[in-house]
């Protein structure tokens, strides 16, 4: 079998123009007509080269999700793809200027409860129920940008800020049978079984589909939030197979892909637009932390971080669990935000409405075509 790069070799000996033929109107030299022919024969073996079905360069294989009954997103969607090869976003120092070089990373998660003696957990709670869960009507202020209901919420669900609290009041919902997400912003009982809300969202976690662009979700980049948090049964196995969301206090009046929806008036290109992708820089050295936070800095360099809502500089976002040790997590704040990096995953995109990644293979052998003057 000849080897694409024998092939390209063999088309370049080949590749001959001369100037006398052209000027007395004779055309091409034979040898740029067999050329020719070499360049067609190099594209038809390269249609014909078996590929895998993802590429190990970016997509890893992955089972379902520690500790949860359903994979979040199929294993080539944006969430779950590495980024540590992918080239920097031109404006990446900007960026990591205007959100804090020398802030530090905070975990928004933990153990307990916050403030003591509140009924707040630390982090985003979630709740897994069955296909059978009963559903109940939900209202919207932003009914137009959100999805209709019945939404399965279980009798005294945990809500972000505890049931008392005034923040953004998530709710977040698995449907555990049917692997679909619901999620809930600025969620309340409305005092006849259901809820009124800000905005929600529904999420087949089986399909790659975005949300119409424009539309929020229950988070201000109209992103899912459960794929993007912390979970401690995760980093207690070893590894962290996705992107985590995190917060920043300045955003731009603009969205790049996964992201379909933005929350600010501000304009200047030195502002991170929401869905940008950032990493932990390949030097950072990671071995004098604790196991725990290694497997969440590894995540960082290799899956990195998603930008997803206005908020505190690069706070963490993930699930409250009481087996979480907040002095080992408090490492965490000693990691600046100089150590990070923007990312451009503009080539992973295949639709603009799918978060499905394309593989890196397909540019693996394109032919770089010189001309001999």
């Amino acid at each position: 079998m000849i080897r694409p790069l024998t092939l390209i070799l063999l088309c370049k000996s080949n590749w001959q123009f001369d100037t006398r033929f052209t000027k007395s109107g004779y055309g091409f030299h034979p040898f740029v007509v067999r050329y020719s022919a070499c360049c067609l024969l190099f594209v038809l073996l390269i249609a014909c080269l078996p590929r895998p079905a993802i590429s190990s360069s970016n997509v890893d294989e992955m089972p379902p999700a520690a500790a949860l009954p359903c994979s979040l997103f199929p294993a080539d969607n944006i969430w779950n793809t590495r980024v540590d090869n992918l080239p920097l976003d031109p404006n990446s120092a900007a960026y990591i200027s205007t959100i804090g070089a020398d802030d530090s990373l905070h975990p928004d998660f933990g153990s307990g409860v916050w403030p003591p003696g509140s009924n707040s957990p630390i982090g985003i709670p979630f709740v897994d129920a069955p296909g059978s869960q009963p559903q109940v009507p939900v209202s919207f202020l932003y009914d137009e940008e959100s999805d209709d209901g019945p939404y399965p919420i279980p009798p005294n669900p945990p809500i972000e800020g505890g049931p008392d609290g005034d923040g953004d009041r998530h709710i977040l919902v698995l449907d555990r049978d049917n692997c679909l997400l619901y999620e809930l912003f600025d969620a309340w009982p409305d005092g006849n079984g259901g809820w009124d809300a800000g905005s929600g969202a529904i999420f087949d976690l089986n399909s790659h589909d975005l949300r119409p662009d424009g539309w929020t979700s229950a988070d201000a980049a109209g992103l899912p939030i459960l794929p993007g948090l912390v979970r401690y049964d995760e980093a207690a196995a070893g590894v962290i197979n996705h992107a985590i969301r995190f917060t920043a206090p300045q955003t731009r009046e603009a969205h790049v892909w996964p992201a379909g929806h933005d929350a600010s008036s501000l304009t200047g290109w030195q502002y991170p637009p929401m869905g940008q992708r950032f990493r932990l820089k390949a030097s950072f050295d990671i071995s004098s932390f604790s196991p725990d936070v290694q497997v969440i800095l590894q995540a960082m360099k290799t899956y990195g971080l998603i930008l997803a809502d206005n908020g505190s500089a690069w706070h963490l976002s993930g699930a409250p669990d009481d087996r979480w040790d907040n002095d080992v997590l408090g490492e965490l704040k000693s990691v600046p935000g100089s150590a990070f990096e923007a990312v451009d995953v503009s080539a992973l995109m295949i639709d603009p409405n799918s978060g499905q990644t394309r593989l890196f293979d397909e540019f693996a052998f394109l032919p770089v075509v010189q001309t001999v003057p």
